[in-house]
């Protein structure tokens, strides 16, 4: 399995509607490729002045399914973003391969 985290840090004048475009077409087109299982967003304290960071992790089955993903959807998915956001954000991109997961036994 393998995590593809986004890292954002958006402009906090428009950080609200980045947020709200996110969550109802982003983040749904990027889950409508078929390439991911799952995806979380979360906002990351401490932030830069005039900025407010958020990472979006999405869950990849395999290899082939992420190389699917940035071979036929990541850049046009990528390109919509800058366009809509232009200058107002950075980002940086983080692959991690899952080695083992860990879980709570809520029975205990």
């Amino acid at each position: 399995m393998i995590i593809y985290n986004v890292t954002i840090s958006i402009d906090e004048h428009v950080h609200l509607d980045w947020l709200e475009w996110m969550k109802a077409k982003h983040i749904p087109d990027v889950m409508a490729t078929g390439c991911f299982i799952e995806s979380r967003l979360a906002r990351v304290h401490g932030e830069e002045d005039g900025g407010v960071t958020f990472a979006v992790t999405y869950v990849c089955p395999s290899e082939s399914k992420l190389n699917e993903y940035q071979e036929n959807h990541a850049t046009a998915l990528q390109n919509e973003h800058s366009a809509k956001f232009n200058g107002r954000f950075a980002a940086f991109r983080t692959l991690l391969t899952v080695l083992e997961e860990f879980r709570h036994d809520s029975k205990s």
